[in-house]
């Protein structure tokens, strides 16, 4: 269990710093909003390569959970449903690869503003 911790926490708390040195460095053009779009783009573009294949597999949860590994899913999931169903799994393979983690998000997020109320 501990071989698989502390490569996570590693390889995410790398990925995490790669964000806040962006942040840090390039202000005040490169938003928040910035670093989300790159980091997307940036996962889906390596799982492309398969550049972040060996990324996860060293990682685990660590690559996997922040957005990069959304990217990559996009990607993974677009790529694999090329080879089974031709150009039409290019447009919905990203989104039924993704699809429970984005109702998850959507399900909890609603559960959470309907639970509390923020303070003003």
């Amino acid at each position: 269990m501990f071989n698989m911790i502390v490569p996570a926490f590693i390889v995410g708390g790398l990925i995490c710093v790669v964000g806040q040195l962006l942040m840090d460095l390039t202000k005040p053009s490169f938003t928040p909003a910035h670093v989300l779009v790159s980091f997307v783009t940036g996962g889906a573009i390596l799982g492309a390569l398969g550049v972040y294949e060996p990324l996860i597999k060293l990682g685990g949860a660590g690559a996997t959970i922040p957005l990069s590994g959304f990217g990559y899913t996009l990607a993974k999931g677009a790529i694999d449903a090329v080879g089974k169903r031709g150009i039409i799994g290019a447009l919905s393979g990203g989104i039924e690869a993704t699809a429970v983690g984005i109702a998850a998000a959507v399900f909890f997020g609603y559960l959470m503003s309907v639970t509390f109320n923020p303070k003003g």
